[in-house]
């Protein structure tokens, strides 16, 4: 093989090509230009592709046929010349060339050459003697190996061979294979002691062709890639501590090059943000001119062949490289040390061979002023030795590397494929694109690396990716195109060439040896001073193992103090800062700044005598004197929102959620209070907050708690700290929940991401009091307690959704987000204003933005930096702004405007209006000025400070410097101490301020430190939020948004629609757009100081809307811009002041509804406003919180268009928790999420209103509590009561029982008295007197307005399905021994004469209630239900069944009856419909149920009553028979059933005095006390019915006398004697009164009744379901309820009507409710002329009466003798139905009679027996039928009038 140009250039200059491709590739925004050095040789030429992908006549596929797995390509030898000598091992020439023929001879080899042996393929026991040109060999390590040949033939001395194939026909190779020098050059040749030449060492072309020829023969199509979505730009674990970036890219999905994003606007100017652009990397070709990045990178070193057309915009196809990983990367773990810390001790470096270590020289950080950072990268770093102290070592960059290798398992699991991860050296040549691209004040981030990485993995192998996801089922074969591997010898290249556009910024080392010496070098280069310039060094070197070896030395001033800093933990930092401040380091800083002279000296001050008159110390008292006061001060924060109670409505419907799950662990039913207990981080400020919001709120008094709080004081103990007091608080809410198991208690967590170590972690080395949140709230005592409920409010929840999180995701409640509009929903007052605001200001270009930096600031801290660099970054920081607040306060009450340019212009604009503010109000209400500095010691130093400068200036009186520390109480002054309490109506002289909310107004400097703010909300009067010397050392989600949270703010939108309708006379409030304090009144307030600020005779208004300017004051910048616009001369001043006096104003609340205006250091501006990918701010896609990692570098980014629910969904798939996490244990065997039951997760942004939102949740729940306890209950007195009635007349009024023989001596009473009767028919009797006064009778809706009460549900009340306590779970089947499927169906047959054919009824009878019934073998025929014997007794026994026959009450139905009985044994049977049998086998599993055939689907509860009654009769005769067999007499046994209604819910008994005989009060008994007394009455068996009196609060006769039994009408709950009543049926065809109707026949048949007034039934209102809830509706919309009139329910028969889809029986109560008044006109309203009623009741509607007679032999009627009637009702007459009976009555000339028949063939045959015609008189009009289909069997009727 040879090449033509042996590796010179054309005729092109290389630094020409090479300026050319920078430039192209700076200006590239598509593609990627054409590399360097595909211009530098010849035009490519296109080469046409194989069938199996690979270019014909490649010679370039395998340089090694033994280890090829392609097959030979044919090669055909150029013919020798004629003459020539063929022998094998000789030369064309005839001369010798074997090693073993000329060993000893003499050879001239020229300089520069090798001697080297080549193989014959015909002689492969000879080595033949070659001289070649040592550039165009490998070197030991297999590298530096230029391509093309030089070689001279040492036979017969011929020079100069271009071509190895030249060469190889020359010395007489005879290859059939494309020859080429790797293949057959050999060996070196070497001389021996004695002179001889011999074979030396082999020449390693695997150095440089091993990677190539790992080919992936398998390479058989993609595997499955996330979606789209799930991109590459992930973050590493190590976010936190890896520096900050402000990369100027956006966008990585597309390419992985520098976005042209707009520049960034810092302090509302322009400035130009770097754009450097990085060339396009994993790109697959989709078109021509669209090259592959790995293509295109592979191929920008020299051709091999200049006639193969070589291009970087042609896909060049090749093999697939799989590069094993080192031993480091292969795992895909990290170590500790890089979890944690991020950086990593000598000791965890791999082993190293004995020697390979780097000595640090001393006094490195002295020297350079730096301390470099090794980010370990390939390869075992060398040990450090020496001066180790002044190096740091990194393993982010190599947890990077290794996560960016590491497939995720939808690839691993199919093995090795095409899909391989990135090779080392592009890892390495990707690394050096991104630090070249970062701007000289810009850090390196992992996470943006990562992101690289992982999208050009993901675009390398697009095509693999998209062909699995089509879900083949066989892997496709290889693809041509694929992306052509880097190889180690085109790595230095390329980063070269990579580097070569940042000057010296980014420097690649790629000569030395071995990484140590490497870095030897680059320490003796930094102590040199060689590397000034140089921000990162990039070292490249092929190790012992032929592996390339990487690592990255950063040795930026800038860009290693920050990742020095970053190495500190939290707590390390905060040491060494105290260690700093208290060794006198940092008195160097200060003694520096006194010797920068007088300007800046803030000593001067002691030249400012206090006793001098200022400008701000006059009118101090200017409010004692009788001046006008502001009276537009208001505190706000008692007021409850409507957001915040739609919120708190939220909580308690996932509660409920909780309550009504199948899983039963939560049972609301059995709560009948509640508590709670508040837990909140160790801060006093956070503390008395929650105390103040809680005695405001309201909820003690509603949770009636409030007897025991009298004070704020009193409220302390419902809130708790979370110390080491708080273990004994936890403690005693355990031990309370234990001893109170029907009390609530609610364990609210706010704050909750502030601690989530583990217990474990801390015991080990955590930080005090860390853990202490998972050893109380986790503990198992507060997770097994049925009664306590645990609810986490935080802002930021990320950390607690990971996926080992105990909080289920349908349990979390997120605050209603603008977004989306939900806050529309609420009416809300307010506009939230928080983090994306403040972003959103940045970006908007119509006035200044809220969000800025300073750059003067900034300036002045890097100079310093430079100055200082053993100092912390902090410590300076404190410094300056300490500084620049002295300095603007001298300047400010001194008018001393030479100071002004020692300070900033944001630093002089905030105290201005510090102290501008408070002059302007009458009552010196001002702002607050927030300055955040997290570190303790440097707070106190600033509070002391600012203090002195304070004081000295005069200015104590002017605003108050509050030192914010959460481990201590606010301290106020007491000057400030009286405003306070004048402004808020305070009369306690004691009073102190306990929050930062009660600063409201008071113009103070409030100095927030803390490492992290713990809840502490700010008052509306915050002005400016400060952060410049904010903490960036964790770089997290949750730690850069809680910094900011403290700038969240509530726009009033009544106020902001206010201001938008201002005058523009007033220019201050003019602009609505205008947020920040700039724009209103501290424009007047001007760099200037001599103007407004010093008086009111130097004071102008802003009633001029024009502006004279003064000059610019400092150069060009931004700042001066600034100052100049808003500059005023103080002759424009003057004269306006004379022309319009001061009017005062209060600044506080004009500026009441402006957000405040916030500061950040630069780098931290940067960041947060960089936009990522996802068109979310950058920080979004950091790491959530440092206790957690990302569980996949393979992940997709955060979407904008996420919700709350989404993004939390995001975390819990893509974050774990670390060990130290409280959630790292948290992990089950054999599942997927461990969930804690009762646990709910409240977030919602900082500062928005979670208290309030929690404290209205526990009121309300305390109310929904009381509300579940509570049930409506009807509530009605009995109606047509006579007062003589209840009179005592037949019994004692304290007999327990009745007397059979008084009750027989009773009259009867026909008056039906239950209320829920008033709308039917009066039953006639003589001695009924009519009520004339009463008020028409309600009609159709009477069920939905009667009269309720709300009574709470008693110990012994029945419940519905929702009820779910312990004691009655085995009751419920939900008892693990009793599972849903254990219950079995029984058919039970018999016959009954009425229905005329055998009925068979299906028993469902679970496993548990077997032992009710009798088989004919165990799992048999049902052969019946046993019943007991009279004579038995069993205290805890009902012997009576109970049968409720029920429809469309399978969830509100009361068949709990666990708690009613008392726990005693009882048979309780539902009687359900067929088509509801699943819906309640479902709800009531462990219940005996009766499914009524399926033709009574559509009955009434008549038909359910029927079949009970004769099932209970039947069943009777079969127990008689079986109990005869075993000797008992057939009447022992027991013959009551109870029938009861489904609403029936609690039972009381009244007490009676046993010496007076008058009723007590009435109590709530069990129904079991109810039956049991029943039961045991004596002679029951002789009564055919018995029941209770409906409870009503006015009908217990309490303090009267009162008769304790009755003989009337009996309902809703019956016991009911089978046998005695077994020939009078109920009506199987009724909807209504069927109960009235069936009362009436027991009566005529003489049967005994009895109402026991003792006891009453109460009945709850149930609006769903039940026998009332037919819908008559038409025949051809079935569906849809249709408004019918009642006159349309009948038609005459064989008409065309509108057909009704409703039974007919129905149809015909119906009517004659609604008609019967014109059907029986002279009975309306006529008490004297009632409508005789043959045996039936029928509800002829209020205004008629009816008379119920029975035809059987010998009833029992009432008198009729000289009655006359007005109408006559026959509804199926039987044949006790005679002429001769009806002759017994009298009628009305005219009145009215109809005849009910099932048919009309029936109806004219009762006609001709009855002989009817001979007196009442026909017409064929007067037939009528039920508008029913003729399938539907419709009724007839006819009626006529008497003659």
């Amino acid at each position: 093989m040879g090449n033509s140009y042996a590796g010179q250039l054309r005729t092109t200059r290389f630094e020409e090509v090479l300026h050319n491709s920078i430039e192209a590739s700076l200006r590239s925004n598509t593609v990627v230009p054409r590399p360097v050095f595909s211009q530098l040789y010849l035009e490519p030429e296109q080469r046409p592709l194989s069938r199996d992908g690979h270019m014909e006549n490649e010679e370039e596929d395998d340089e090694d046929g033994s280890e090829s797995n392609s097959p030979p390509i044919p090669y055909q030898m150029k013919p020798p010349p004629e003459g020539s000598c063929t022998t094998d091992g000789f030369c064309q020439a005839g001369k010798d060339l074997r090693l073993a023929s000329i060993a000893t001879e003499c050879l001239d080899v020229p300089p520069g050459f090798l001697l080297v042996g080549a193989k014959s393929p015909s002689i492969p026991d000879h080595i033949l003697v070659c001289a070649v040109d040592r550039r165009f060999l490998p070197d030991e390590c297999g590298r530096n190996a230029l391509l093309g040949f030089l070689g001279n033939c040492m036979g017969c001395g011929e020079k100069s061979f271009r071509y190895f194939t030249e060469f190889s026909n020359h010395i007489n190779l005879k290859l059939t294979t494309q020859p080429k020098k790797q293949k057959h050059l050999k060996y070196r040749l070497l001389r021996n002691a004695q002179g001889v030449l011999v074979k030396g060492p082999p020449i390693c072309w695997k150095g440089i062709d091993s990677r190539v020829r790992q080919t992936t023969s398998n390479m058989s199509g993609g595997l499955e890639e996330h979606p789209p979505s799930s991109g590459a730009n992930d973050l590493l674990p190590s976010s936190g501590p890896a520096g900050l970036n402000t990369a100027s890219y956006t966008d990585l999905n597309t390419h992985l090059q520098a976005s042209e994003t707009s520049p960034h606007m810092a302090n509302g100017s322009h400035v130009p943000a770097p754009q450097q652009a990085l060339p396009q990397t994993g790109l697959t070709a989709h078109g021509p001119g669209r090259p592959t990045v790995t293509g295109s990178m592979a191929n920008s070193g020299p051709p091999k062949k200049r006639h193969k057309g070589w291009s970087p915009e042609s896909s060049a196809p090749t093999e697939a490289v799989h590069r094993p990983a080192s031993s480091n990367t292969v795992k895909g773990t990290r170590s500790a040390d890089s979890v944690a810390s991020g950086f990593v001790s000598q000791g965890s470096s791999p082993p190293l061979p004995p020697g390979e270590s780097v000595t640090v020289p001393d006094g490195l950080l002295q020297t350079c002023g730096l301390q470099p950072v090794v980010f370990k990268g390939h390869g075992a770093l060398p040990r450090l030795c020496g001066n180790t102290g002044d190096v740091l070592v990194s393993g982010h960059l190599q947890a990077c590397y290794c996560s960016s290798q590491t497939l995720p398992r939808v690839y691993e699991q199919y093995g090795t494929s095409s899909v391989q991860p990135l090779s080392t050296e592009m890892q390495v040549l990707l690394t050096v694109y991104y630090l070249v691209q970062l701007a000289p004040d810009q850090m390196p981030l992992m996470e943006d690396l990562e992101q690289i990485l992982m999208r050009s993995w993901r675009e390398s192998h697009l095509s693999e990716i998209r062909q699995y996801q089509q879900s083949h089922p066989q892997f496709p074969t290889p693809l041509p195109g694929l992306a052509q591997p880097l190889t180690p010898s085109q790595l230095p290249w390329l980063a070269k060439l990579a580097t070569s556009s940042s000057g010296e910024s980014v420097l690649v080392l790629d000569t030395a040896h071995s990484l140590a010496a490497a870095l030897d070098g680059t320490f003796q280069k930094l102590m040199e001073g060689k590397l000034s310039q140089t921000h990162y060094v990039v070292i490249i070197c092929m190790g012992r193992s032929q592996e390339t070896e990487s690592c990255i030395v950063v040795t930026g001033k800038h860009q290693s103090r920050a990742l020095a800093e970053s190495t500190l933990s939290p707590s390390d930092c905060m040491s060494e800062i105290n260690q700093e401040l208290s060794s006198g380091m940092a008195a160097e800083l200060e003694a520096y700044f006194s010797s920068l002279g007088l300007d800046g000296d803030v000593d001067l001050l002691e030249k400012a005598s206090p006793e001098k008159s200022s400008p701000f110390t006059q009118g101090c008292v200017q409010e004692l004197s009788g001046e006008p006061t502001c009276t537009e001060y208001r505190a706000e924060w008692r007021e409850i929102r409507p957001i915040q109670l739609a919120v708190a409505r939220k909580l308690l419907s996932h509660v409920c959620a909780i309550a009504d799950s199948s899983t039963h662990n939560l049972d609301l039913g059995s709560f009948d209070k509640v508590e709670f207990l508040i837990c909140v981080p160790p801060s006093e400020v956070a503390f008395q907050q929650v105390v103040l919001h809680l005695w405001n709120s309201g909820v003690l008094q509603e949770l009636g708690l409030d007897q025991d709080c009298l004070s704020p004081k009193d409220a302390e103990q419902y809130v708790i700290k979370l110390d080491q007091a708080a273990v004994a608080k936890i403690s005693g809410l355990i031990q309370k929940s234990k001893l109170n198991p029907y009390t609530l208690f609610i364990l609210v967590h706010d704050h909750a991401h502030w601690d989530i170590s583990s217990e474990q972690y801390s015991r080990v080395g955590g930080e005090p009091n860390s853990g202490l949140v998972d050893s109380l709230l986790n503990c198992r005592q507060i997770q097994e307690a049925a009664n306590i409920l645990t609810l986490h409010v935080t802002s930021f929840p990320f950390a607690l959704q990971t996926q080992y999180t105990r909080i289920s995701p349908y349990n979390e409640i997120h605050w209603p987000s603008a977004f989306n509009n939900d806050v529309d929903l609420y009416q809300e007052k307010t506009k939230y204003f928080g983090v994306s605001e403040l972003l959103e200001s940045t970006r908007s270009g119509n006035s200044l933005p809220l969000l800025r930096f300073d750059s003067s600031f900034e300036s002045m801290v890097a100079a310093l930096e430079e100055r200082f660099p053993r100092l912390h970054s902090v410590v300076i920081r404190t410094q300056v702004l300490l500084q620049h607040y002295s300095v603007a306060l001298m300047a400010t009450a001194k008018g001393q405007a030479q100071l002004q340019k020692h300070t900033s212009v944001e630093t002089l604009e905030m105290v201005q209006c510090l102290l501008g503010s408070a002059h302007r109000c009458p009552n010196h209400h001002g702002h607050m000025l927030l300055l955040r500095i997290p570190f303790p010691a440097l707070a106190a130093l600033a509070h002391q400070r600012l203090c002195r400068v304070r004081d000295r200036l005069g200015l104590h009186e002017r605003f108050e410097v509050v030192l914010g520390d959460p481990t201590s109480g606010i301290v106020v002054g007491k000057h400030f101490l009286n405003q306070l309490r004048v402004w808020l109506k305070i009369q306690d002289p004691e009073w102190t301020p306990h929050t930062y909310l009660e600063l409201e107004a008071l113009p103070c400097i409030l100095i927030f430190t803390g490492m992290n703010p713990m809840g502490e909300s700010l008052p509306r009067s915050l002005k400016y939020c400060d952060q410049r010397v904010m903490s960036c050392c964790a770089l997290q989600r949750t730690a850069l948004e809680q910094e900011l949270g403290l700038a969240a703010y509530l726009v009033s939108a009544e106020q902001q629609s206010q201001r938008g309708a201002r005058t523009s006379s007033d220019l201050s409030e003019s602009d609505p757009d205008k947020l920040s304090g700039t724009d209103n009144e501290e424009e007047e307030v001007v760099v200037d100081v001599n103007s407004t600020l010093l008086g009111p005779d130097h004071s102008r208004t802003d009633s001029s809307p024009h502006k004279q300017q003064q000059p610019v004051l400092s150069g060009d910048t931004p700042h001066g811009q600034r100052r100049s616009s808003k500059s005023t001369s103080p002759g424009s001043s003057s004269t306006q002041a004379q022309a319009s006096p001061l009017r005062p104003f209060c600044s506080w609340a004009r500026n009441l509804n402006r957000p405040p205006v916030v500061l950040l250091p630069k780098a931290l501006y940067d960041l947060i406003t960089t936009i990522d990918a996802s068109g979310l701010p950058k920080p979004t896609s950091f790491l959530p919180h440092a206790s957690v990692e990302w569980a996949s570098s393979f992940r997709p980014l955060l979407s904008k268009m996420m919700t709350c629910t989404e993004q939390s969904l995001y975390y819990r798939q893509w974050t774990v928790p670390r060990p130290n996490h409280m959630d790292s244990s948290n992990r089950a065997e054999g599942r997927t999420d461990n969930f804690h039951p009762r646990r709910l997760l409240l977030s919602g942004p900082p500062q928005v209103g979670k208290t309030g939102a929690y404290l209205q949740f526990l009121g309300i729940l305390s109310r929904m509590l009381i509300r579940l306890m509570e049930v409506d209950i009807y509530d009605e007195e009995d109606i047509n009561c006579n007062s003589q009635s209840d009179l005592v007349r037949y019994h004692q009024a304290i007999a327990s029982w009745p007397n059979a023989d008084t009750m027989r001596g009773m009259p009867f009473d026909f008056t039906i008295h239950d209320p829920k009767y008033e709308d039917i028919s009066t039953i006639y009797s003589p001695d009924l007197t009519p009520d004339v006064e009463k008020n028409a009778r309600r009609q159709e809706d009477v069920y939905l307005r009667r009269r309720t009460a709300r009574i709470k549900l008693s110990k012994y009340a029945a419940y519905n399905t929702y009820h779910h306590c312990e004691q009655c779970h085995q009751y419920m089947g939900f008892n693990p021994r009793y599972q849903l499927y254990e219950s079995t169906l029984h058919a039970f047959t018999f016959s009954h004469l009425l229905l005329g054919e055998e009925i068979q009824l299906y028993f469902i009878i679970p496993k548990s209630k077997e032992h009710h019934f009798s088989f004919s073998q165990p799992g048999g025929q049902l052969e019946s239900m046993r019943l007991p014997l009279t004579s038995d007794w069993n205290p805890d026994c009902i012997k009576s069944p109970i049968f409720t026959p029920t429809t469309g009450r399978h969830e509100h139905g009361l068949f709990n009856l666990y708690h009613a009985m008392d726990g005693a044994s009882h048979l309780h049977i539902l009687v359900i419909k067929e088509y509801e049998m699943a819906v309640y086998k479902k709800y009531w599993p462990n219940h005996i149920m009766l499914v009524l055939p399926t033709i009574f689907n559509g009955a009434g509860i008549g038909a359910a009553h029927f079949l009970i009654k004769e099932l209970s009769y039947h069943n009777l005769e079969l127990e008689r028979n079986r109990r005869v067999e075993h000797g008992s007499r057939p009447q022992d046994v027991w013959p009551f059933i109870i029938l009861a209604d489904d609403s029936c819910v609690m039972w009381n008994s009244v007490d009676v005095d046993s010496k007076s005989g008058i009723a007590g009060a009435e109590r709530n008994v069990s129904l079991k006390q109810v039956l049991q007394h029943m039961e045991s009455s004596p002679d029951i068996t002789e009564y055919g019915l018995c029941g209770l009196r409906k409870w009503s609060s006015r009908g217990s006769g309490t303090g009267r006398r009162r008769e304790p039994f009755s003989r009337g009408h009996l309902h809703d709950f019956l016991l009911l004697n089978v046998d005695l009543t077994h020939d009078i049926q109920y009506n199987q065809n009724r909807f209504t009164c069927d109960d009235v109707d069936f009362n009436l026949r027991i009566q005529s048949a003489g049967l005994l009744m009895c109402r026991f007034n003792n006891f009453s039934v109460m009945k709850k209102q149930i609006a769903i379901g039940g026998y009332r809830t037919f819908i008559i509706k038409t025949k051809q919309m079935t569906d849809v309820p249709t408004t019918v009139q009642p006159s349309q329910y009948i038609c005459a028969p064989d008409s065309k009507h509108l057909f009704l889809a409703t039974p007919a029986q129905l149809l015909l109560e119906k009517y004659l409710q609604h008609t019967s008044q014109r059907l029986f006109p002279l009975s309306a309203g006529n008490y004297s002329h009632p409508v005789l009623s043959v045996d039936c009741y029928l509800n002829l509607g209020p205004e008629v009466t009816v008379c119920f007679v029975s035809s059987r032999p010998h009833s029992i009627n009432i008198s009729t003798a000289g009655l006359l009637f007005g109408g006559l009702l026959l509804y199926f007459c039987d044949s006790f139905v005679t002429p001769g009976f009806l002759k017994k009555f009298r009628f009305l000339k005219g009145a009215t009679l109809c005849v009910i028949c099932p048919n009309r063939s029936a109806l004219r045959q009762t006609v001709v027996r009855l002989e009817l015609e001979e007196e009442w008189r026909f017409r064929l009009s007067d037939e009528f039928q039920t508008a029913n289909a003729k399938e539907d069997q419709p009724l007839f009727f006819l009626t006529g009038k008497h003659i």
